[in-house]
């Protein structure tokens, strides 16, 4: 497990999990072999799922308290005397003891929590170290809050992040093969796919890669700023406080457009809405449009639409039609 290629493959059922943070464990603590590249395997590992962060912490509290079973001690007294396979498999039995002494440990070991609205939904969850994170429509995203580590997966959708910073305790979101570390921070977090924007209203964030890739992914943001990943490219552009709140006007329930495309507006009120917008043409795809409008009403879109630009709409069943 000398680097990324070599460390255990990952099973997502229980056992194939302890398997795995155990091997990892046993690396760590018993081989001067250990270097940065296994630093980095690791916590990718541990990043993948929360699963992984659990059993790793369950094991690393029980292997501090396995001197009481004397199985860390038998082994260090035999290494001297016995062949490299032989230490492997005392290890072996090093991890099982351990195994049975983080039973208890497991039993009080966190739990992460998923929140997660509906289309059209809002909600905002506050913690106890003063964070508070507002989730936009149709967002599922899970937290590990410990006294330790402040983790936080968004699997869809968008939330916006105020973070009470802590040097000591660094508030992580993981989002789409990359990690968003707060630095003293309000921030904006959507993911649609593949695509990903991380949007600074005050602070700084480190965004950086997960995944292994031939070019790295890393940026650094401030106020203003406004970082894109899609299609394997990341951007940073600048932005005003006057963007920056027309993107946050969710929060009060409308959608702001500046010279937005209909096809655009559209798919922003399809976020928010059972009742779809469906451009019929690309013509009509590609006029824009400039207002301020309610999330939940689709209908006074359409009717901007077809006053200012004569354009037709009709009703189909689940959605409303325009067309030239």
């Amino acid at each position: 497990m000398s680097s990324a290629e070599e460390h255990p493959r990952m099973v997502r059922d229980a056992s194939g999990v302890e398997e795995e943070a155990a091997a990892w464990l046993v690396k760590r603590r018993d081989s001067g072999a250990w270097g940065e590249h296994d630093e980095v395997a690791l916590n990718r590992w541990l990043d993948e799922d929360w699963s992984h962060r659990v059993a790793y912490w369950r094991l690393d509290a029980a292997w501090n308290s396995a001197d009481k079973l004397g199985v860390l001690r038998w082994r260090d007294e035999l290494r001297p005397r016995v062949s490299p396979l032989l230490m492997k498999l005392a290890a072996g039995i090093a991890v099982l003891a351990l195994l049975g002494a983080g039973a208890g440990f497991l039993l009080r070991a966190p739990s992460p929590k998923t929140y997660q609205t509906a289309v059209g939904g809002r909600e905002l969850v506050s913690f106890a170290d003063g964070t508070q994170i507002e989730l936009n429509t149709d967002t599922v995203l899970r937290t590990m809050m410990t006294t330790k580590e402040r983790m936080v997966w968004l699997d869809r959708g968008e939330a916006y992040f105020q973070v009470k910073h802590n040097a000591a305790h660094p508030f992580v979101v993981m989002v789409g093969g990359h990690r968003v570390t707060d630095l003293g921070t309000k921030f904006l977090i959507r993911r649609d796919g593949a695509r990903l924007e991380v949007a600074l209203v005050e602070g700084r964030v480190r965004l950086s890669q997960t995944a292994p890739a031939k070019r790295a992914q890393t940026a650094m943001l401030g106020k203003g700023e406004e970082a894109v990943v899609a299609k394997g490219r990341l951007s940073v552009t600048q932005k005003t406080s006057a963007e920056l709140a027309n993107e946050l006007s969710w929060r009060r329930g409308f959608l702001v457009f500046r010279h937005t495309s209909l096809a655009r507006a559209a798919a922003e009120f399809n976020r928010y809405n059972g009742q779809k917008v469906v451009i019929a043409d690309d013509l009509a795809a590609s006029l824009t449009i400039d207002g301020t409008f309610l999330t939940d009403d689709p209908g006074a879109f359409t009717d901007a639409a077809q006053t200012v630009f004569g354009l037709r709409v009709t009703k189909r069943g689940n959605e409303i039609v325009i067309s030239r």
